[in-house]
Formats: C-alpha cells, structure tokens, sequence
C-alpha cells in the first residue's frame, strides 16, 4: 500500500501543477477581413487612452516610442495622413491568491481559524497561504483610419514587481516587443 501512494502522491502533484499552469499572457487578433499587407504608414490617436488628460504622460511616450520601433522594424512609417492609428489601453488590478500548501510534520499545530492548538501526528497537514499582487494588462489596437475600426489587436497580461515599477520604460518596451511579436509578418 506504501508503494502505490509512493507513486501516486507524484503523479497527483504533477497534474495539479499542470492544472495550475498559467495561461499564455501573450494574446492577439486580427479581422480576417482584412489584408494587413496593404498598410504601410503609422500614427498615434490624436489622444491615446493611456493620457485622458491634455498632456501626453510619461507612460505614453514610452509606449510611443517602443511602437515606433516595433512598426518600423516591420516596414511601416510615420506619416501625418496615416493608414493605421495606433491606441494603447492599461489597466491594473490588485489581484490575491490563496492556496493550501501541504505541509508534512508532526507535534503539536495553531489553527488561526479556530484559535485552537491541536496534535498534527505524522500525516500531512495543510497551510494557507495568502499573496497579494498587482496585476496589469497592456492592449494595443492598430485602427484603419479610413474604416474607423479596429483592424488587429495585441495584449498582455502580467504580475509587476517592484523592479517593474522602478524602470517603467524597460518594462513597457519588454511588453510592447512581447505584443508585436504576435504580429502577423508582412
């Protein structure tokens, strides 16, 4: 019997970890309408929505530039009558996660729940742990200037960390350069 959980107990953890696996945070679409090899020239909504205001914000500059450089390393060019305008969208959520973590041991245990203290024995018990985070998402729409609608999509998903928030620039071009690889080749 020792023998079966001893095999069983693995491959019971191997599935919950590919059960567990996260979704790519890499997505992208395009109208399947639309040849996107006919556009050749770019531009930026005349107020992205990553400003709101009458100024143009630091995060949208980066994002500005980091989408000059993907379009333009794909053959498109800047122009003032353009045939794609580009639109950016952020937004970021607080996010908690909980998740019991087996925990083997024996002696004596504290349950915060119940207040209580009580004998664990030699089995396996279970902690909760409780991780609070940030969550942003970063949309990029390239629009038909003349057809008024969205003509291919890119996003992506992730947690950011502290290092995130100290190098915003670094971290805006890694995701607009993970967004334009999805893009489709000319």
């Amino acid at each position: 019997m020792i023998r079966i959980f001893q095999f069983v107990t693995p491959a019971f953890a191997l599935l919950l970890l590919a059960g567990c696996a996260s979704q790519p945070n890499v997505v992208s679409s395009a109208d399947p309408n639309v040849d996107l090899g006919q556009y050749r020239t770019y531009d930026f909504a005349a107020v992205v929505s990553t400003d709101g205001q009458p100024y143009q914000s630091l995060e949208s500059g980066y994002l500005k530039s980091a989408a000059s450089r993907e379009l333009e390393a794909r053959g498109f060019t800047r122009s003032e009558d353009p045939d794609l305008l580009v639109n950016f969208s952020i937004e970021m959520q607080e996010k908690v996660r909980s998740r019991s973590v087996p925990t083997a041991g024996g002696g004596l245990a504290y349950d915060p729940f119940y207040d209580d203290v009580y004998y664990g024995g030699w089995g396996t018990s279970h902690t909760t742990r409780i991780d609070q985070y940030t969550e942003g998402t970063l949309n990029i729409d390239l629009i038909d200037k003349r057809g008024a609608k969205v003509v291919w999509q890119g996003a992506t998903r992730g947690r950011l960390t502290k290092k995130d928030y100290e190098n915003p620039q670094a971290t805006l071009d890694g995701a607009v350069a993970e967004i334009f690889s999805q893009f489709p080749p000319r």
